[in-house]
């Protein structure tokens, strides 16, 4: 809720003045707009254009079936997958993708991360950092939370009326920066409230905002600082988010046409409504959204859950990357892909396979990256890198520098009052650039 604390008291319209300052679903936590919106724009930095979507598959999936089949492996190692050919000669992908195969010129992988630990958590695919990295004070803050610490809400697009960081599905960690950082949440009952309540009407909603402004002017006149003053530019936006109506338009999936909603395969409560959701939203101004997609802890029958699974996310991925284009957001949009870790190589006993650090994959499209092919290769049976081996650092590193972050130079202040850089293995994927 985007709330501003007052008394209970009803008006004569039997709205009372919390009802009224409580106009949209846009707070975390007790975190209010209004202060997430002057955290923001503290740091007084400017976007560079680029947005990110940030895709977790949560539960680790298979490297094997996904973008690096070993088809010529034994049986026990090669599953029951063979691969296909992409747009792009000698770029091959699994054959339960067939549509993403056809975008191939729009993607890379890079099938040899390095630098995993097995953690069913999060925090790598978010940060590049292990979920232990500074947990006592929180730990590692996500890449969303990032570029809202340091660059605040967008200068060049709707006038400021779109939250800097959306998690669609609450996944992100904002580390030691603090719950201020974290993405906009927009719950059912949230994206219901992105509206500006039907008992207020814009005119009525003026009225009151001039009430609260009287009512907070004797402590105004005497805030030498000039605070408060700030406090109320943060406060008009929060308000001019909600009334503008451009978050919540983003997210009313009935504002699409049913045409492209059938392209994603983005059925009413599916999660391939998540894709266009996303592609909405950066389209609306948001600079980074977040969501995860599917469950890939895949212990037991591995292949029956990737031929459930493999296929609805090859439709809505590669609808996201052939939508972006179309809107000429693909450029300017960096997607990124990832789980926790790989998994095992050798098929257990029960038609799975268990959790594997060692290696995994990563996933990047658009951005302006340079894409068409794989980078790294595994060993024969998929162990480990042999060939380009990529720490997962490296991946953040190089998307921060497409992002105009340096993380040689920049860095955060942790609590302790300690600087804390974005990566420390850092090292660019020259490919990529």
């Amino acid at each position: 809720m985007l709330t501003f604390h007052a008394q209970s008291q009803p008006f004569c319209d039997q709205v009372s003045r919390r009802d009224f300052f409580r106009i949209g679903g846009l707070a975390m936590g007790g975190l209010t707009l209004p202060r997430l919106l002057q955290a923001e724009h503290e740091v007084g930095a400017r976007a560079t254009g680029k947005s990110i979507i940030n895709i977790y598959l949560s539960g680790g999936p298979t490297h094997l079936d996904t973008f690096d089949l070993k088809p010529t492996a034994p049986r026990e190692f090669r599953g029951e997958f063979l691969p296909i050919a992409t747009n792009v000669p000698g770029m091959e992908i699994c054959e339960l993708m067939p549509r993403l195969a056809q975008v191939g010129d729009q993607f890379s992988v890079i099938r040899s991360i390095s630098g995993l630990r097995e953690e069913h958590a999060p925090h790598q695919s978010d940060s590049g950092w292990s979920e232990q990295s500074l947990k006592s004070i929180g730990g590692r803050p996500g890449i969303g939370s990032v570029m809202s610490k340091l660059w605040g809400p967008s200068q060049t697009t709707n006038q400021g009326t779109a939250p800097t960081f959306v998690d669609l599905t609450g996944w992100t960690k904002t580390g030691f920066t603090g719950q201020i950082n974290a993405g906009f949440r927009p719950s059912g009952e949230g994206r219901q409230n992105l509206t500006l309540n039907q008992q207020v009407s814009l005119r009525r909603l003026g009225d009151r905002k001039e009430l609260l402004s009287g009512l907070d002017r004797m402590q105004r006149s005497v805030d030498h600082s000039g605070m408060l003053t700030a406090i109320d530019s943060y406060t008009d936006r929060a308000v001019g988010i909600v009334t503008s109506g451009e978050l919540a338009r983003a997210m009313d999936l009935r504002q699409e046409d049913p045409r492209q909603l059938q392209r994603y395969g983005a059925k009413n409560g599916t999660e391939n409504e998540r894709f266009i959701l996303a592609r909405r939203l950066i389209q609306s101004g948001v600079r980074c959204v977040s969501f995860s997609w599917g469950g890939w802890d895949t212990h037991g029958d591995n292949f029956n859950q990737m031929r459930r699974q493999l296929p609805p996310l090859d439709q809505g991925l590669a609808a996201l990357i052939d939508d972006l284009a179309a809107h000429g957001l693909l450029e300017s949009t960096i997607i990124m892909m990832s789980g926790e870790f790989g998994r095992t190589p050798r098929i257990n006993s029960g038609a799975g396979r268990d959790h594997w650090a060692r290696t995994s994959f990563f996933f990047l499209a658009g951005g302006g990256l340079r894409h068409g092919q794989m980078i790294g290769t595994t060993s024969r049976n998929g162990e480990e890198p042999i060939e380009r081996p990529i720490h997962i650092q490296n991946v953040f590193h190089t998307v921060y520098h497409q992002l105009g972050i340096d993380s040689n130079t920049v860095t955060l202040t942790d609590p302790n009052g300690r600087p804390q850089y974005l990566a420390d293995d850092r090292k660019l994927i020259t490919e990529l650039l």
